[in-house]
């Protein structure tokens, strides 16, 4: 992200996991915190070492991040800028992650790729990647939508490649074969071109306002 630059990586040389971000690179120190009363510190590491706190292995946080790439502030947003970073001066960078086998991963933005349904915390990052694999699928895009009953709902807005249909029952009867049963999609929105900004990223906000008004 623009505020951070390069703070995580996969070695250039080494084993890679697919889906992970790596580790921090030399110079960058990193933390992940539970949101709650007192930001309770779950993981801290470098490019040297990382340390887990006993008890909280595998689970989720925001991520922080501290070092000579951050950016100082916001131009002429005070504010702004106190909000975005700790006492500690570490910045909060809103994604949500979680470090396991040995490297960190990126769930999503905390405000937007973290649907929270039926009492589970899904990745709409890790849904796409599944729904990715559909051969049918050339582009996705995750949303929670309100849901009076599980509090949001998993919705794929899917674009399809030339030629191809796809009703939900049948990306239903694919998904079970390839996804846990909870992140599976309970909706399926299709749209001849996935709307991306000047940034060519795709606004979830601006896909929820449309389709959910």
């Amino acid at each position: 992200m623009t505020e951070i630059g390069m703070a995580l990586s996969n070695p250039l040389r080494g084993p890679r996991t697919p889906g992970a971000v790596g580790v921090p690179l030399p110079g960058v120190d990193v933390q992940i915190v539970l949101n709650n009363a007192t930001n309770t510190t779950i993981v801290e590491g470098n490019h040297k070492e990382t340390r887990v706190r006993a008890g909280l292995e595998g689970k989720e946080g925001e991520l922080l991040v501290r070092g000579p790439s951050v950016f100082k502030e916001y131009w002429n947003k005070p504010q702004e800028t106190r909000e975005s970073f700790t006492d500690g001066g570490w910045f909060k960078t809103g994604d949500t992650a979680v470090y396991k086998d040995g490297v960190y991963w990126i769930m999503g933005r905390s405000s937007i790729d973290i649907i929270k349904s039926g009492g589970y915390k899904i990745s709409a990052l890790d849904v796409e990647r599944h729904l990715l694999a559909h051969p049918d699928i050339a582009d996705v895009a995750v949303i929670g939508a309100p849901d009076v009953t599980w509090g949001q709902k998993v919705i794929a807005v899917v674009q399809l490649r030339k030629g191809q249909s796809l009703t939900l029952p049948e990306l239903k009867t694919w998904a079970r074969e390839h996804m846990a049963p909870y992140i599976i999609p309970t909706g399926l929105v299709l749209v001849e071109e996935m709307p991306r900004n000047q940034m060519g990223k795709v606004n979830k906000k601006d896909l929820l306002r449309h389709f959910f008004p």
